[in-house]
C-alpha cells in the first residue's frame, strides 16, 4: 500500500454518491484502467455508497503482491442492509470483503504503480473539481447509451454469425452423410480384413507351436547320441584306458570338442523351445545378489582373453525377489557374449536400484554392433554380420530376452560400432502380479522369517513362491529333525508344516515346539493333504490353523499371515 492515499472523501449528503461514482471513475482512469474497468469501479462504488451515508472513502494504490487499486469504505454504521450492495460490487471487482467497520474493494492494475506516477495521480485528483449530480447523471446516460449500442452491435453480429453457421451446418451435414456412407463401406472391408488376420494369426500360432515341438523333440533326440559320444570319448581319453598314439589322442580331443559344441547348440535349442512353449515356471524367492555376482566373476574370468579385464562391481543392496537361477542364466549369457566379442579392453557388470526396479548393465569395449543390425540381434537364429564370426546359433540373446520377460523385466541394448555395447537388464524388485489376478485390497502382510517343513521339493517351491513379497527370508527343511534345528536356530515368525513325512510325523515337530519355551512365539500353520480327522485334537493344539494343500492359494497365505497381527 502506498504511504499516502490518492484521494479521500466523505459521503455527507445524498448527492455525494454521484460524486463518489465520478471520483471512482477518475481514479481508475488516472491509474491506466481501460474504460470498461473504469465503469465497473464507478458502479461498484455507487452500489456501496448509497447504503452507507456518512462513510469515509479512501482510494489507495498498492504494488505488492501485484499492482492493484484498493478502496476502503469506513463507517461505524455497517449493518445487514449492505449485503445486497456488497454482493453487487463483488461481481464487478476482483475482491470485496467486509472487515469490522470497513468495506475493502480491490481491482488489479495493468501497469506498475511506481511512486512518481502515484504522486502525479495524487496531484491530478487534488486539482480536479467534482461535477454536479446532473452532470454525473448525464455521463451515466451516455455510458448507458454506449453500452446499449455495443449490445445492439453484438446482437447484429451474432445474428449474422448464426446465419453463416446455419449455412455451414448444411454443408457439414451433407459432408457427414457422404463420409458416413464411405465409412460404412470401409468398415465392411476392415471387418473382412480382421477376419482374415484372425485366421492368419491362428495359422501362425499353430506353426509356432509346431516349430517349438519340433525343436524340443529334435533336441531331446540329439542329446542322447551326443552325450554318448562325449562319454565314449572321455573313456577313450582316460589315462586308465589302453594307450593311444599322439595322433589318435589329438583326433579324439577334436571329436570331444566338436561334440561338446554340438551339445551346447542342442541345449540352446531345447532352452528356447521351453521358453516359447511356456514350460519354464519361475521359482520365486529372495535372491542373494552378492552370491550371483561372485559366482559369475569366478566362473567367467578364465574366458577373458589376455588383453581383456573382467570387472564385476559390488552388487547393489536390494531386497530382490526373483528366480535366482534364471537371473544367473541371463547374466552369464550377456557376459559370455561380451567376452566373446571383445579382443582388448574391458567387460564390466554393475547394478543399481531405481525406485522399485533393479537395473544391471553389462558393458564391453568390443567390436560393437552395426546400427543396421541392432534391431535384429534379439531375433532367433540371427547372427550379426561383422568383421569376424564367433560361432554360435544366434539363440543366446533371444533366450535371455524371453527369460527377462518371464521375470517381469526387459532387456535393452545400446551399441556404438567399433567402441562397444551395453546390455541393460531391468527387473522388478518383487514378482509381477499374475495376469487376471485381482489387485490386493491393501499392503501385503510382512514377516521377517518363515520356515517351510515338507519332504516334497515341489511343494516347498510352491510355498516359497506363495510367500514372495511377504517373508524377507524363507528357509526349507525336508524332515522334522532339520525343521526343529532350523526353528531353534533362526526362530522364524511362522512355520508352514506338512504332516506326513518320512523319518518323523509333523505332529512330532509340533510337540517339540511346545516343549521349548523359547519357541512359544513361533506360529505354525499345518499344510497337509492328509485326513486330520483321525488325529487327536491335542496333537494339533500347537497349530494356529490347518489348511488343505488342494486349497492353498496366494490369497490364503496372505490371509493366514495377516492374521498374525490380530
Amino acid at each position: 500500500m502506498s504511504a499516502e492515499p490518492l484521494l479521500r472523501m466523505v459521503l455527507s449528503e445524498d448527492h455525494d454518491v454521484f460524486v463518489l461514482r465520478q471520483r471512482g471513475r477518475e481514479v481508475a482512469a488516472a491509474l491506466g484502467m481501460e474504460y470498461q474497468d473504469q465503469v465497473r469501479v464507478a458502479t461498484a462504488l455507487s452500489e456501496i455508497g448509497r447504503l452507507v451515508p456518512g462513510a469515509v472513502v479512501t482510494f489507495s494504490a498498492a504494488v505488492e503482491p501485484r499492482p492493484h487499486l484498493a478502496i476502503v469504505v469506513s463507517s461505524t454504521r455497517l449493518g445487514m442492509e449492505i449485503a445486497d450492495g456488497v454482493a453487487a460490487a463483488a461481481r464487478l471487482m476482483d475482491e470485496v470483503r467486509v472487515d469490522d467497520e470497513r468495506i475493502v474493494l480491490t481491482r488489479r492494475l495493468a501497469g506498475r504503480a511506481d511512486a512518481e506516477r502515484l504522486d502525479r495521480v495524487r496531484d491530478e485528483l487534488a486539482a480536479s473539481v467534482p461535477t454536479t449530480a446532473l452532470d454525473e447523471l448525464s455521463v451515466q446516460n451516455r455510458q448507458l447509451v454506449a453500452a446499449l449500442e455495443q449490445v445492439q452491435a453484438h446482437r447484429d453480429e451474432l445474428l449474422q454469425l448464426n446465419a453463416e453457421l446455419e449455412e455451414t451446418n448444411k454443408g457439414v451435414m451433407a459432408l457427414y452423410t457422404q463420409l458416413s456412407e464411405e465409412l460404412e463401406q470401409t468398415n465392411q472391408g476392415v471387418v473382412a480384413l480382421y477376419a482374415e488376420l484372425d485366421e492368419r494369426s491362428a495359422q501362425l500360432r499353430e506353426a509356432n507351436e509346431a516349430k517349438s515341438r519340433f525343436l524340443a523333440n529334435v533336441s531331446h533326440e540329439l542329446r542322447a547320441p551326443v552325450t554318448a559320444i562325449i562319454g565314449l570319448t572321455r573313456l577313450l581319453l582316460d589315462p586308465r584306458s589302453e594307450p593311444l598314439s599322439g595322433e589318435q589322442t589329438h583326433q579324439l580331443e577334436l571329436v570331444q570338442g566338436s561334440a561338446a559344441d554340438l551339445l551346447a547348440r542342442v541345449n540352446d535349442l531345447l532352452d528356447l523351445a521351453k521358453a516359447e512353449s511356456g514350460r519354464i515356471e519361475p521359482a520365486w524367492g529372495p535372491v542373494d545378489l552378492a552370491a550371483v555376482f561372485g559366482q559369475l566373476r569366478g566362473t567367467l574370468r578364465p574366458l577373458a582373453r589376455p588383453d581383456v579385464q573382467l570387472e564385476v562391481s559390488e552388487p547393489p543392496v536390494a531386497d530382490l525377489v526373483s528366480d535366482e537361477m534364471l537371473l544367473t542364466q541371463i547374466l552369464r549369457n550377456l557376459l559370455t557374449n561380451a567376452l566373446k566379442f571383445t579382443d582388448a579392453g574391458s567387460v564390466g557388470m554393475s547394478g543399481w536400484v531405481d525406485g522399485e526396479r533393479l537395473r544391471i548393465a553389462v558393458a564391453d569395449t568390443g567390436i560393437g554392433i552395426p546400427y543396421a543390425e541392432q534391431a535384429r540381434v534379439f531375433e532367433e537364429f540371427h547372427q550379426v554380420r561383422g568383421a569376424r564370426q564367433a560361432g554360435g546359433t544366434g539363440l543366446g540373446l533371444p533366450y535371455a530376452r524371453r527369460l527377462a520377460a518371464l521375470l517381469g523385466g526387459a532387456l535393452s541394448l545400446v551399441s556404438e560400432p567399433g567402441e562397444g555395447s551395453t546390455f541393460t537388464l531391468e527387473l522388478p524388485l518383487r514378482p509381477p502380479r499374475p495376469e487376471g489376478a485381482a489387485e490386493p485390497a491393501g499392503p501385503l502382510p510382512h514377516v521377517e522369517r518363515a520356515l517351510i517343513v515338507d519332504d516334497d521339493p515341489a511343494a516347498r517351491q510352491l510355498m516359497r513362491r506363495l510367500l514372495a513379497g511377504i517373508a524377507d527370508e524363507v528357509s526349507e527343511a525336508a524332515d522334522v529333525r532339520s525343521g526343529l534345528a532350523i526353528a531353534a536356530r533362526q526362530r522364524p515368525a511362522v512355520i508352514f508344516l506338512d504332516l506326513r513325512m518320512p523319518g518323523g510325523d509333523g505332529t512330532q515337530l509340533l510337540a517339540g515346539l511346545a516343549a521349548d519355551r523359547a519357541l512359544d512365539g513361533v506360529v505354525v500353520f499345518v499344510v497337509t493333504g492328509a485326513d486330520v480327522s483321525q488325529l487327536r485334537p491335542q496333537e494339533l493344539a500347537r497349530a494356529r490353523a490347518v489348511v488343505g494343500k488342494e486349497g492353498l492359494t496366494r490369497q490364503a497365505v496372505v490371509d493366514l499371515v495377516a492374521g498374525l497381527a490380530r
